[in-house]
């Protein structure tokens, strides 16, 4: 079945041009994401700042009357370029993200004391439910015949 939620952003800003001199200007920037049954994974490059660094997403599926944070992973070999890290996220949403209508998902980046944020230049990252059909229950002989008038 479709993926109940679609991205309301370019899923991989990784792939447009300019990324790598965003990803040294804003020292963190979302890659890519990819919606699966069991929730949704994604990339994040990091500028190489020190050797201890953390990265997690902050995500609500209410609009933010409550949030989650997952942490993010690093992601071994480092990419080509030696000034990035690039570390991967999966938010278990299963089920709940099925019966909700959005999600929405910030990136933060703890490093050397600092603190950085990707929110998508303030609009947060967002993803909207798909709308649903409606189907016929199985075995309702009525449910596609046109109504007769005698």
């Amino acid at each position: 079945p479709p993926s109940p939620l679609e991205p309301l952003f370019p899923p991989q800003p990784g792939a447009s041009p300019g990324f790598a001199e965003r990803v040294r200007q804003h020292k963190v920037r979302l890659e890519w994401v990819r919606v699966e049954p069991a929730g949704l994974r994604g990339a994040v490059r990091v500028l190489n700042v020190a050797y201890e660094k953390a990265v997690s997403v902050r995500y609500t599926l209410n609009r933010w009357a409550s949030c989650a944070e997952v942490p993010a992973a690093y992601q071994p070999p480092a990419p080509a370029d030696g000034t990035t890290d690039r570390f991967c996220f999966h938010l278990p949403l299963g089920a709940a993200a099925a019966a909700e209508a959005s999600l929405e998902f910030a990136v933060r980046y703890r490093v050397a004391g600092a603190e950085y944020w990707d929110n998508n230049d303030g609009a947060n990252y967002r993803l909207r439910g798909r709308p649903r059909t409606a189907a016929c229950p199985p075995g309702d002989p009525d449910s596609t015949a046109w109504i007769h008038f005698i």
